[in-house]
């Protein structure tokens, strides 16, 4: 009964990489109510560490409150500047609501680093390998001149050719399940 919940965030994710590199889209009906299960999860669940650790349970709907706007914030300015979508933003905070706001941030960071070597792989399985590294060195370039000038050079212009989309849930969900195994072997994440 205590891994109930981490089997419960892991078919979730399933769902949502299986939805996202088949469709390219993270349904609602993915992330709205596993966040509101993971809300439930915590409230009514014995005082705990989370979903893995010393002591598994509740982390309180507070945490999981705290977990999901910290997951939605984080990914928030990415979806803004039209560099993800709103489900993959959508999928971290769901994520969030499970592992509370003590763990959201580490899961992030791991999922940025994974998103990356995803992208290189994916660009690479396209043939899009010098696309992908122009357009970052571009953007390196304007950021580079903005930083230097201390105002904003130009307004960033999007590349003329994009390097393709990613279904972003895989960084997630391995960045997730990887983080939730590195807990459950050490304790406690390195950040």
């Amino acid at each position: 009964m205590t891994s109930l919940p981490l089997f419960l965030l892991f078919a979730l994710l399933g769902a949502a990489v299986w939805h996202d590199v088949r469709a390219r889209r993270i349904p609602n009906a993915i992330v709205f109510p596993g966040a509101l299960a993971a809300f439930a999860l915590h409230a009514l669940l014995p005082a705990g560490d989370g979903l893995v650790g010393a002591q598994v349970g509740g982390l309180g709907l507070l945490q999981s409150l705290g977990g999901w706007g910290l997951g939605l914030a984080l990914l928030l300015p990415m979806y803004a500047l039209r560099m993800m979508g709103a489900g993959d933003v959508k999928l971290l905070a769901m994520v969030g609501a499970f592992v509370g706001v003590d763990q959201i941030l580490a899961v992030a960071l791991v999922t940025l680093v994974a998103g990356g070597v995803l992208a290189l792989v994916f660009a690479a399985w396209q043939r899009s390998l010098r696309r992908l590294v122009g357009n970052a060195w571009q953007m390196a370039m304007h950021t580079t001149a903005s930083a230097l000038t201390g105002s904003l050079v130009a307004p960033v212009t999007p590349p003329q050719a994009a390097s393709g989309r990613l279904p972003y849930a895989v960084a997630i969900a391995v960045a997730t399940v990887g983080c939730m195994l590195w807990i459950g072997v050490h304790g406690k994440l390195p950040l």
